[in-house]
């Protein structure tokens, strides 16, 4: 049996990634656990909540599956990109998948390309139904300061362990991601030791991979790559 986690990013949720594990799901008989970590959610509540919380939860679903499951495969979205990478690094994985995974973020001139959308939409009074706007909106609104820092020390404690990922590596990446630039896959990739590893940009895709308009081209190299190896 395989088994396979898969972690969502900062301030989302399941939903970030159920798309890819819907796509896997139709064509295996994996065993799939997708967390909510704790303080995400469709309700937001991070007042409080400590990274080591977020990475514990990760590491308690991997020990269930690796109780039950002879092969683990991990897949990891921009925060729990970062999250995928240290358990690989820890645990008996044999597979990794890293989307949007944010070693390194907020990219300037793609972020002045959305700011610009929404300016754009704001002077022709469609600003309300701008994507992005209510995206961004949410985060602020239901983000703490505290939160936020938290998040960054989790990227400043996995960053020197990524070394240590050995494991047959997928690295994918939108080019038109606002809040993680090209170079955090880059960065990621150079820096990540295992002997097989991609790396593969999705031209229009911004940070949700997995809802972007080439998510089909993006998910069949997913699992082309973990049915490879």
């Amino acid at each position: 049996m395989i088994g396979c986690l898969c972690i969502h990013g900062f301030t989302g949720a399941p939903y970030e990634v159920e798309p890819l594990v819907e796509y896997l799901s139709q064509r295996t008989n994996w065993s799939f656990c997708v967390p909510t970590l704790p303080g995400h959610g469709e309700t937001l509540s991070l007042k409080g909540i400590q990274y080591q919380q977020w990475i514990e939860c990760a590491e308690v679903e991997l020990k269930k599956l690796l109780q039950t499951c002879d092969e683990i495969y991990i897949i990891g979205f921009s925060m729990g990109g970062l999250i995928a990478a240290y358990l690989a690094a820890n645990y008996p994985v044999d597979k990794l998948v890293l989307l949007s995974a944010a070693a390194l973020y907020i990219n300037p001139k793609q972020m002045a390309v959305e700011l610009k959308s929404m300016l754009i939409d704001s002077l022709r009074g469609n600003l309300v139904e701008n994507e992005l706007f209510q995206r961004y909106l949410r985060k602020i609104k239901e983000t703490p300061i505290a939160a936020t820092l938290q998040f960054r020390q989790l990227v400043s404690f996995v960053k020197p362990l990524l070394h240590q990922v050995e494991v047959p590596t997928l690295i994918a990446q939108g080019e038109c991601d606002g809040m993680v630039p090209p170079k955090s896959a880059e960065f990621l990739y150079r820096t990540i030791r295992a002997k097989k590893k991609q790396i593969t940009f999705i031209k229009d895709s911004q940070h949700h991979i997995c809802h972007c308009e080439e998510r089909e081209a993006l998910f069949s190299q997913v699992f082309d790559f973990l049915m490879g190896c």
